[in-house]
């Protein structure tokens, strides 16, 4: 086996350990602990399979961003989760079964793993890529070549689209802290 399998294999079953940690957990803090560490695992495996592009996105939004939004969702929620009736958890146990049968039948028309005759690799524009990114552009790496000059309005527009989504989240999160003297007063007992 080689150095990369090992390492991916090594990933990979960190990974599925994290994911189970996660879902059996209760207390949201160490949840929201586990879910950057699984993306920091995600954006590790991506960098290994050479997707440096989504490794970053990945560190950036699901380590980064979205940690940060659960910590500050803590102050508007419990630090428990609540009981869920045992016909809820039957229900999404068969969806999640069900949802993760239909991924894996979908993966069986795919090319396998690192197989070199693929629409990727036989595309006629790879070639064109590989041979002019130098000249054209000055920039060593071809995938920042192509997403940051080729494609750069694409990865604007994609970077424009997470950067409203957070910014939506944040109101909202801003909307459900700022509280009115009045409401606070309305929910007091009476004496």
């Amino acid at each position: 086996m080689t150095t990369d399998i090992v390492l991916n294999i090594v990933l990979l079953s960190f990974m599925a350990i994290t994911g189970l940690a996660i879902a059996r957990l209760r207390n949201l803090f160490p949840v929201a602990m586990l879910t950057g560490l699984y993306s920091l695992l995600s954006a590790s495996l991506f960098t290994l399979l050479d997707a440096v592009d989504v490794a970053l996105t990945e560190a950036a939004v699901g380590a980064g961003v979205t940690t940060v939004l659960f910590l500050a969702t803590f102050g508007l929620t419990r630090a428990r989760e609540k009981p869920v009736q045992r016909s809820r958890t039957i229900i999404g146990l068969v969806v999640t079964v069900l949802t993760g049968a239909a991924l894996f039948y979908a993966t069986l028309d795919m090319p396998h793993f690192g197989e070199r005759h693929t629409p990727v690799h036989d595309h006629p524009l790879r070639e064109r890529y590989l041979q002019t990114v130098s000249e054209e552009i000055d920039v060593p790496n071809t995938v920042t070549a192509v997403l940051g000059s080729y494609r750069g309005y694409d990865t604007l527009g994609e970077v424009t689209v997470i950067l409203t989504a957070g910014i939506g989240v944040l109101m909202l999160l801003g909307v459900a802290w700022r509280r009115r003297p009045e409401d606070d007063e309305e929910q007091e007992p009476p004496r």
